[in-house]
């Protein structure tokens, strides 16, 4: 059994020099698969490229983030749909919301958010979330407007161990990246009262490097220290949780 990253932006602009080592370097640490989330329609070629060059390795996802919903944000949402219904995705996403830099779009953000979630209800694949500074509100609209059988991601999970429980009562798991190995996150104290079982691996590079790579780019090879970390918390070998998280993975995917 591999690890398997299920939030990673690889075909972003920072690996263009060096892709093929990339991944090659996380085959090297013992991945087997990398799950990519859309961001908007510039990133679409590039992320179905790498898919290509490496199938049953690179997975596919489609969505707008919130921080790319702008004044357009219904014209691109109908061209992704076009886009959603010609190549085979594993997922919906990244969407969700973020009120972290900029409140301008935040009605658009929930209003693109309410679309996406309509695309997974109809497709039945899973929804990644992304909730900065945002969790009740992204809660609140996926809880409102899923279908029974929907699940997906609440990514970059940072809450408590009850936003957890509410992530699991609505049948979601949370994703877990290199935040888990920072020194005062307090994830560590939270991922220990939680069953892994509803819990999953990531990256979510370039962005938010494990310690001690902290400040510089993120690569999915980094997966091995978030699960060296949680090896470590949940008091278990890392050879048990690769095993639960994937799974999990491989349920939540279809692969």
């Amino acid at each position: 059994m591999g690890i398997i990253d299920t939030h990673a932006h690889i075909y972003a602009k920072q690996f263009d020099e060096d892709a093929a080592e990339m991944i090659q370097r996380a085959k090297d640490k013992g991945l087997e698969a990398i799950f990519m989330p859309n961001i908007d329609l510039e990133s679409v070629e590039p992320m179905l490229q790498l898919a290509k060059d490496y199938p049953d390795f690179c997975y596919p996802m489609m969505g707008l983030h919130p921080c790319d919903v702008k004044e357009n944000y219904e014209f691109v949402l109908e061209k992704m749909k076009g886009l959603l219904q010609k190549d085979k995705y594993y997922g919906i996403g990244e969407t969700g919301l973020d009120f972290h830099w900029d409140l301008t779009f935040k009605e658009q953000q929930k209003e693109a958010l309410k679309v996406q979630i309509e695309w997974a209800n109809e497709t039945l694949l899973p929804l990644i979330l992304h909730t900065r500074k945002s969790f009740e509100d992204t809660f609140e609209i996926v809880a409102d407007n899923k279908s029974a059988d929907l699940t997906g991601i609440f990514h970059c999970f940072g809450g408590s161990v009850e936003d957890a429980e509410k992530v699991f009562d609505i049948g979601f798991y949370i994703g877990i990246g290199g935040v888990l190995t920072f020194k005062k996150s307090g994830l560590d104290e939270v991922i220990k009262d939680l069953p892994l079982d509803k819990v999953l691996i990531e990256t979510d590079s370039p962005y938010l490097a494990p310690t001690p790579y902290r400040g510089k780019r993120n690569e999915p090879a980094y997966t091995n220290l978030v699960v060296e970390k949680m090896a470590e918390v949940k008091g278990l070998s890392k050879e048990a949780v690769i095993e639960i998280t994937s799974l999990n993975a491989k349920k939540l995917f279809g692969i």
